[in-house]
């Protein structure tokens, strides 16, 4: 009769439950760092749409920076 007033055993199920909230936590921490990290990748699209577009990219130290780098075969200069 002593045995009907003792508490089951159920350590398992509460290791099992810790496990979960861990990883749920996790799972919430990543997303919102994915979350973060796309709000700075829009952000920054949204400054180079209004700051200047590509012409941040060109080299001022070119003549016709539009042209790009010149190689030498695409000069017409042959190798011997």
């Amino acid at each position: 009769m002593s045995g009907m007033f003792k508490k089951p055993d159920n350590s398992a199920a509460e290791r099992q439950l810790e496990e979960q909230r861990k990883e749920n936590a996790r799972l919430a921490a990543q997303a919102e760092e994915e979350r973060v990290d796309l709000a700075e990748q829009a952000a920054a699209r949204r400054r180079s749409r209004q700051r200047g577009g590509s012409r941040m990219l060109l080299s001022e130290a070119r003549v016709a920076p539009e042209t790009g780098v010149q190689t030498l075969g695409a000069m017409g200069v042959e190798r011997t």
